[in-house]
C-alpha cells in the first residue's frame, strides 16, 4: 500500500505511526472501558515491534511510545508539517482522523485497499458526519463510536448528535443549552470528548524530503523473509556498486 501511496501522490516524506498495543494509554485511565473486548493475534504484535527498525531502514519517520495511539503522533506530525507551511496526506480507515481535515490537512481513506482511496476533505466530513472536522471530538462524546467502547449520552444518536451541534456549535453550549437534560452526564461527555481528541502536541521527527533508501529497505526486508517484496523494492532503488 505504501509503494502504491507514494507512486500515485509523489509526497515529500513518509511518516508511519502505530499503537503499543497490550499497554494502557491515558485514554484507558480516563475511562477503563476504552476499547475493551479487543484481541489481538501474536503474530501481529510481533509484525509491530519488527515495523518501526524496518520503516527505518527506509529512512521513513516513525512514531511509537506506550501511553499514546498512532492517531496522536499522526496528529503531530501532521501540525508539524503544516506549521512549517506544508501540506498532509493522512492514510487511515479510523474516523478520528478526520479531526484533523483542514486546507491543508487531507486523509486518504482506504475503502477497498489501494485500488480505492477517496479523498476526505472538510466538505467530506460534513457529508459523512454532519459535522465540521472541529466538531468530530464533540460529535463522537454525543453520538458514541462502538469501535472505541465509548457508548456517548443516552437517547442520542448520529443524526441528533449532528443536529444539536448544528445548532449549538460545541458540546459545552450543548450541555449548558439543552434544558438540564444532559447535565448528570456532562462529566461523562466531557471526559468521552477528552479521549476522541487526538493529542497533537506529542514531540514528532519529521523525515527529510526525498525518496526513500529503497536498497537499505529492500535489505532489512531481505533480512525479515519478505523476498519476494525485497525483490520489487530494490528494483525501484537500481543496484548497490559491484553488484
Amino acid at each position: 500500500m505504501l509503494l502504491g501511496m507514494w507512486d500515485a501522490e509523489q509526497p515529500r516524506a513518509v511518516f508511519v505511526a502505530w499503537d503499543t498495543l497490550g499497554i494502557p494509554t491515558y485514554r484507558h485511565e480516563l475511562w477503563p472501558s476504552y476499547q475493551a473486548g479487543r484481541v489481538f493475534d501474536p503474530e501481529l504484535i510481533q509484525q509491530l515491534d519488527l515495523l518501526p527498525e524496518l520503516c527505518r531502514a527506509f529512512s521513513f519517520g516513525i512514531g511509537k511510545e506506550a501511553g499514546y495511539e498512532a492517531d496522536d503522533f499522526l496528529a503531530a506530525a501532521a501540525r508539524k508539517e503544516t506549521a512549517n507551511g506544508g501540506q498532509g496526506l493522512i492514510l487511515t480507515n479510523d474516523r478520528d482522523a478526520f479531526q484533523l481535515v483542514s486546507d491543508a490537512v487531507t486523509v486518504l481513506w482506504p475503502r477497498k485497499g489501494i485500488s480505492d482511496i477517496v479523498r476526505v476533505d472538510a466538505q467530506q466530513v460534513v457529508e459523512r458526519l454532519g459535522v465540521l472536522p472541529e466538531q468530530v471530538p464533540d460529535y463522537k462524546a454525543l453520538a458514541g463510536d462502538s469501535s472505541d467502547n465509548i457508548p456517548g449520552a443516552r437517547g442520542i444518536g448520529p443524526k441528533s448528535a449532528a443536529a444539536l451541534l448544528l445548532k449549538h456549535g460545541t458540546l459545552d453550549r450543548v450541555l449548558e443549552d439543552r434544558d438540564g437534560s444532559l447535565a448528570p452526564q456532562a462529566e461523562q461527555l466531557l471526559t468521552f470528548r477528552d479521549i476522541v481528541r487526538l493529542k497533537s502536541d506529542l514531540p514528532v521527527e519529521l523525515p527529510e524530503s526525498g525518496s526513500p533508501n529503497w536498497l537499505a529497505g529492500a535489505d532489512k526486508l531481505r533480512q525479515l523473509g519478505a523476498n519476494a517484496l525485497a525483490d520489487r523494492v530494490k528494483a525501484r532503488g537500481g543496484r548497490l556498486p559491484g553488484m
